[in-house]
């Protein structure tokens, strides 16, 4: 296997994203590499009408989304990640897809651990795929780990 320094694992905090962590968190520990553990808050997209949703402040639910994220992300780091792996986390608001292959380039990652969550048909249409979208953009190799129970036989 080719030399390991750097491995980027996304995280939304399902159960999905923890089973990635965990195979994250084993080539980690059989490489030496460190782990990148990372989450983006999609920010909301902003009404065009004047007026509308006016009593509610984004910039104060996306601030709350992102302490959130870094509470969350520290909390798995402590709990899930042995203290012998070298290990950090990056909390950000943006496009999560678009994040993920650009911290690959910025961090010069070696590999990327992503859950795919298995959605299929209108719901994969309607709220797409990270984990497609961040294969066919990266750089660097990615793992892809199925949903528990989606394996394919």
């Amino acid at each position: 296997m080719f030399p390991l320094k750097k491995i980027l694992c996304p995280t939304d905090f399902s159960e999905p994203s923890l089973v990635a962590l965990g195979a994250a968190t084993e080539l980690a520990e059989g490489s030496g590499a460190e782990i990148i553990l990372i989450h983006a808050v999609s920010p909301l997209p902003v009404s065009p009408h004047p007026g509308a949703l006016t009593a509610f402040d984004t910039a104060a639910y996306l601030q709350e989304m992102l302490t959130y994220g870094r509470e969350s992300i520290q909390r798995l780091i402590k709990e899930r990640i042995p203290d012998k792996v070298p290990a950090r986390s990056i909390v950000l608001a943006g496009n999560p897809s678009d994040e993920i292959t650009r911290l690959v380039e910025e961090e010069k990652v070696d590999l990327v651990v992503i859950a795919t969550h298995g959605l299929t048909g209108w719901r994969r249409f309607v709220f797409g795929s990270v984990a497609e979208r961040v294969v066919r953009l990266s750089p660097c190799p990615v793992l892809t780990i199925p949903a528990p129970g989606k394996q394919q036989a």
